[in-house]
């Protein structure tokens, strides 16, 4: 019984160890130089971008191969991990995408396809959110929201 206990713990021990290692090794890491086409995939070319204050960067990015839009919000200096996010949302279709978490560089990607049509997209790094609406089409003036939470 005592033999059984201990290597019961031990298996538990063991678990417990490997799931904080996979934890920490989020897939959402990367290393400084991190940029959207690293993030999105080759054939994605930047076509929009917002500031998040000094902490970062989202970027919109397009594939006109496969249609299809991406965002990653990508951190200025990558660090400990932080509460981020990256979203996509195409209304005319009700196709969204999402991805928070706390990450050590970047949120996301989130992809969904947008070819001849207007995107809502945005993220936060910490504190501070960005959102833009109506991005990316020839009909609307987009509209950016700052806000600091």
């Amino acid at each position: 019984m005592r033999l059984t206990r201990s290597v019961l713990s031990l298996a538990a021990v063991s678990a417990l160890a490997a799931g904080s290692t996979a934890v920490l090794a989020s897939p959402a890491s990367a290393a400084a130089n991190t940029t959207p086409q690293k993030v999105c995939g080759s054939g994605y070319k930047t076509v929009n971008s917002a500031a998040v204050g000094s902490l970062g960067t989202i970027y919109l990015t397009y594939n006109s191969a496969n249609g299809r839009n991406c965002v990653a919000t990508i951190r200025s200096n990558p660090g400990t991990a932080v509460d981020m996010s990256a979203w996509l949302y195409v209304s005319d279709t009700g196709q969204g995408a999402s991805d928070s978490g706390a990450f050590t560089s970047y949120a996301g990607p989130v992809s969904v396809y947008g070819k001849a049509h207007c995107v809502d997209w945005g993220g936060n790094i910490k504190n501070v959110y960005v959102s833009i609406y109506g991005s990316n089409c020839s009909a609307l003036k987009e509209h950016r929201v700052t806000s600091i939470r």
